[in-house]
């Protein structure tokens, strides 16, 4: 089996605490649903820094990465069916599949 990294990437904020509650609780039913298919299922981002060329850092990331999970399946197909129903999706997140090597 391969390992497959799903980064989310942008989607929309919660316009209050109970909707928050809403979509939270959507994406551990989903990440749930994935069984023993999902080896590190919730790592949501805190801090970013930004390390640049010339040594500089600055503060926030330089893209809309929020965090990973990474799953195993037997095919880069079967890790996108998978992904196909996570709620993340329902908020206009994006959802990138990658293949570890």
């Amino acid at each position: 089996m391969s390992q497959y990294f799903i980064a989310y990437i942008g989607g929309d904020q919660s316009t209050s605490p109970e909707e928050g509650k809403l979509n939270f609780s959507k994406y551990m039913e989903w990440l749930n649903s994935l069984g023993e298919a999902a080896i590190s299922p919730m790592n949501p981002f805190k801090t970013t820094r930004t390390v640049k060329p010339d040594g500089s850092v600055t503060g926030g990331s330089s893209m809309a990465m929020s965090g990973f999970t990474i799953i195993e399946a037997e095919s880069m197909d079967t890790a996108l069916a998978l992904v196909m129903n996570c709620p993340f999706l329902e908020i206009n997140g994006a959802l990138e599949v990658s293949e570890l090597a």
